[in-house]
C-alpha cells in the first residue's frame, strides 16, 4: 500500500508550505512508504484529489486544500486531522497500516485488544517476553519520538511566525 500525498509545489500561502512539510517530514521520520503529488503543476493529480475527497470533509467552498492524504484510492484525511492523529499517537491508524511492533500505537492497540478479548496466562508470558526483548528497541524509539516532538514544536513555532509576518505585512499594505 502506497499512501499519496497531495501537495502543492508552488502555493503562495506560507500557512500552506509549512503543513506540507509538516506532513512530509513526519511520514519520512517513520519512514512510511509515501509518494508526493503535485496539483500545481498536474491537473490531472489536481481534479483526482477533488473528486475523491468525500464531499462531508470538503470545506464550505467546495475546494479541499493541500496536502490531502490517501493511502491508495482511500481517503485518511487533510491536515488538521493527521495532525490529531500525530497527537494522538495513531498515525498508522490514521493512514490505515498496521502499526510497526514496539511502537506506542501497537502498544496501545495491544492493550485494546487484551481489554476487549480478556487477558490469558500465555498472552501475559509472551507479552512479557517480548516486552524485555523490546526494551533497547523502546529507549531508541522514545528518544526518536521526543525528536519528532522537538521538530514539531519548532515547525509550529515557524508557522506561526510566518503567519504574524504575514498579517504585519498584510495591515501595513492595507494602511498604505
Amino acid at each position: 500500500m502506497v499512501i499519496k500525498v497531495f501537495l502543492a509545489s508552488s502555493s503562495g500561502s506560507t500557512a500552506i508550505k509549512k503543513k506540507q512539510q509538516d506532513v512530509v517530514g513526519f511520514l519520512e521520520a517513520l519512514k512510511v512508504d509515501y509518494t508526493q503529488l503535485d496539483i500545481a503543476c498536474n491537473e490531472d493529480n489536481r481534479m483526482w484529489m477533488r473528486q475523491n475527497v468525500p464531499e462531508d470533509r470538503k470545506p464550505t467552498n467546495g475546494i479541499p486544500l493541500p496536502p490531502q492524504i490517501f493511502n491508495e484510492e482511500s481517503y485518511c484525511g487533510d491536515y488538521d486531522t493527521f495532525f490529531d492523529a500525530k497527537e494522538d499517537n495513531s498515525v498508522y491508524s490514521f493512514l490505515g497500516l498496521p502499526p510497526p511492533p514496539g511502537s506506542k500505537e501497537a502498544e496501545k492497540a495491544d492493550k485494546a485488544d487484551i481489554v476487549e478479548n480478556g487477558t490469558h496466562a500465555e498472552e501475559t508470558n509472551t507479552a512479557h517476553a517480548e516486552e524485555e526483548e523490546g526494551q533497547e528497541e523502546e529507549d531508541l524509539q522514545s528518544e526518536e519520538e521526543e525528536e519528532l516532538r522537538q521538530l514539531e514544536e519548532e515547525e509550529e513555532a515557524e508557522v506561526q511566525e510566518d503567519e504574524e509576518e504575514d498579517l504585519e505585512e498584510t495591515q501595513e499594505e492595507e494602511a498604505e
